[in-house]
């Protein structure tokens, strides 16, 4: 006798486990999310514009198509002189090509793209002959800057520069950082219409 009903006990507890199983399974079942099980299609992270030509909005993130070559812009360094400013970025290809553009309204725009040359290390009186090039002296001064992004200088901090023309749109350019040493580039004026800006973020086209 005690053993069939401890029999029967046994039989209603699995019938109360099985019945509880089956109640959360359906639970969780019913707020389950669906899952697209198929894999995401690829996307293009140009589909969204076709490129911009004003560079002057170009900031760091953003990428630039120039003479058939594709550039990121790793940082930018944005710099005042009493009520003047412009904008320098730093360029990388992402294999070993690294320059910088500048960008400044003077009052036209003008866009020039930069490479390092160790050919002179300082600037030196008002004309320098850099590569068979003749350059003079245009303007030099001191300047005020914040940095963002990459740009291999502090936060924030004040610029010397020495600018030089050559023809043909050439130009070279010196500066130094925070009393560090100079440093030298080589510039080419940028043919606008050649030029296109891709923005990483969508709130700007």
């Amino acid at each position: 006798m005690l053993a069939g009903m401890t029999a029967v006990v046994v039989v209603l507890i699995l019938l109360v486990l099985a019945a509880v199983g089956v109640m959360l399974y359906l639970r969780a079942r019913a707020n389950r999310k669906p899952v697209d099980e198929r894999p995401g299609k690829p996307v293009d992270p140009l589909a969204d514009h076709q490129g911009v030509t004003d560079i002057r909005t170009v900031r760091a993130g953003d990428m630039i198509d120039y003479g058939d070559q594709l550039y990121f812009v790793r940082g930018s360094l944005r710099l005042t002189e009493g009520g003047y400013t412009w904008s320098e970025h730093f360029l990388d290809d992402a294999r070993g090509s690294r320059m910088w553009v500048s960008v400044e309204e003077d009052p036209d725009l003008e866009v020039v793209l930069w490479r390092e040359t160790e050919e002179v290390t300082a600037p030196g009186g008002k004309s320098m002959e850099v590569g068979g090039v003749t350059y003079r002296k245009d303007e030099d001064g001191t300047a005020k800057y914040t940095s963002e992004g990459t740009t291999t200088v502090a936060e924030r901090g004040s610029v010397e520069y020495v600018d030089y023309e050559g023809p043909d749109g050439k130009a070279l350019s010196f500066e130094r950082f925070d009393g560090g040493k100079w440093e030298a580039g080589l510039g080419e004026s940028v043919a606008l219409p050649a030029l296109r800006v891709y923005p990483a973020g969508s709130d700007r086209t």
